[in-house]
């Protein structure tokens, strides 16, 4: 990632101005071994309690890399009972990166906030039937699927 992702002036700009970046040698103890990191990269999204929310492993260009940061600091916001910064989070990535591979639990979890911020059941199913339109093959259709009955 350092030869492509990182050097990369948007992903750059996204990191600088949205989040605290930490990196941690692959072998710094006792990190390495607290947050079971086993391959490198091993990129980690932390709450400010260093409560883990969201992973990914392994290398990320730079168009996938910021809608995984986007997913992962949505993935905080929804736990720790913020839907409304969440859904923030999630429309821009769904906005800007559509064609990502974040983008179906995105728009899976888009679903669920507006669920829980409007108490109507209404989002799940529409969160069903755009993930079967838009992603057909991906298996948050199937996590969806029990919203179609609704």
């Amino acid at each position: 990632m350092d030869a492509v992702s990182y050097p990369n002036v948007a992903v750059n700009d996204f990191i600088n101005a949205k989040l605290v970046p930490l990196r941690i040698p692959a072998d710094q103890e006792p990190l390495v071994s607290q947050f079971q990191v086993r391959w490198t990269p091993t990129l980690i999204t932390l709450d400010s309690s260093g409560k883990e929310h969201h992973r990914t492993l392994g290398f990320l260009p730079p168009e996938e890399l910021i809608p995984s940061l986007l997913l992962g600091m949505a993935k905080v916001d929804f736990n720790t009972e913020r839907p409304d910064a969440a859904l923030r989070q999630l429309e821009s990535l769904l906005r800007e990166y559509p064609q990502c591979a974040a983008a179906p639990e995105a728009l899976y979890l888009r679903g669920v906030c507006r669920y829980k911020t409007t108490h109507d059941a209404a989002p799940l199913k529409e969160a069903y039937e755009e993930l079967k339109a838009k992603y057909p093959g991906s298996e948050w259709v199937s996590r969806a699927k029990p919203y179609s009955l609704l």
